[in-house]
Formats: C-alpha cells, structure tokens, sequence
C-alpha cells in the first residue's frame, strides 16, 4: 500500500520525491488578509499548509522537496523570499507546537502532582478516622471522596500526557522538516503552453 502512494509523487535526479503545488501566481499561496507585509513575513495560506502536511506526513521518512508551478515567470529575488517565507511559517508554526507541548505538559504535571497531594490528604485522613473509633457515614463519604477524586486527578495528568505527547512531538517533527526542505521553481506548463 505505502508503494502505492509513492508512486504518486514524482521524483527529482536525486530520488526525493516531489511535493508539486500549481498556483496562477505567487500571491495565490498566502493568506489574503494581510496584504501589505512582504512575502517572507506572510501567513502561508490554510488550504496550501494543510495539503503540504498531509503530503509530508504521506511519504513519511523518505526525502522530499516542495516545487511550486507558478504561471508567471518569477526573478530570483521572488524566489528567494517565498523560500524564506516557507521556512519562517513552518518554525512559527513548530515554535506554537512546541508551546502548545510544554502547556500540555504543564497541564498534566499539574493534576498528577494535585492528584497526590489529595491522595496524601486522603490517606491521611482514613488513617485519623481509622483511629477516631467508628467511622460515621458523612465522614466515611468524605474519605472516600477524596480518594476518588485524587486518582481522578492522576489518571487525568497521565492520560493527557501519554494520548498527547506523541502526536505534539510528531508535528513539531513535521514542521521542521518542512521548513528545512528543500523549494524548487518552474514556470507552469499551462503558461508554457499559452506561449508556445
């Protein structure tokens, strides 16, 4: 199956394989709601990032460039900036990954470290009223309460971390292979077409 979807792709000399996006002109690939910043500072647009990632994820460990068919000819400056602004969106986009990570993270020590600190408590307290001679039901329903909620606060902090730890980790690795892949040129052969 996985050699079927690579052979979707097409391959440069070198054997990586190619990630073509076609746009009419080089302002087709941001966002269009900043319209003064230079190319290199803008947004990538949402369609053209989701359709890089899927792309990436696809082909998986194998090497891969992104070329862009682009309709008008293009000076290298234009070149050199998009290139720059590829790299800059993909490490804002691990950076906010990568903060949204340490969040999860803090998120989680937090409630396993509140977890044990209420089960401490909890203890504690079925030990005081181990020791008070018979236990009665209001005090017998808050000790047990405390326990319950302290093993849910634990469970919590462990099952955030390990169902969202990997996937945070997988994309912050994604983006930076994106950002440090190599982006290729050419003019689009629909454009080659109407001149010839």
């Amino acid at each position: 199956m996985k050699k079927q979807i690579l052979e979707r792709y097409e391959k440069t000399a070198g054997g990586s394989l190619i990630v073509d996006v076609a746009a009419r002109r080089v302002a087709d690939l941001y966002e269009n709601f900043d319209k003064s910043s230079p190319y290199h500072r803008k947004d990538l647009d949402g369609d053209l990032v989701s359709y890089i990632t899927d792309s990436v994820r696809e082909i998986g460990k194998r090497d891969f460039v992104v070329r862009f068919s682009i309709e008008q000819p293009l000076s290298e400056e234009l070149m050199d900036m998009v290139r720059a602004g590829m790299h800059a969106f993909f490490m804002y986009k691990k950076e906010l990954e990568y903060i949204a990570m340490k969040k999860m993270v803090r998120t989680s020590l937090f409630l396993l470290v509140t977890g044990i600190v209420i089960l401490g408590v909890s203890l504690r307290v079925n030990h005081l009223l181990a020791l008070s001679g018979p236990i009665s039901f209001p005090n017998s329903f808050f000790a047990e309460g405390l326990t319950i909620v302290a093993w849910v606060s634990i469970w919590e902090g462990l099952a955030t971390f390990l169902l969202n730890w990997a996937p945070h980790l997988f994309r912050t690795r994604l983006f930076q292979r994106i950002a440090a892949a190599s982006v290729l040129f050419r003019l689009s052969e629909r454009r080659a077409e109407d001149e010839s």
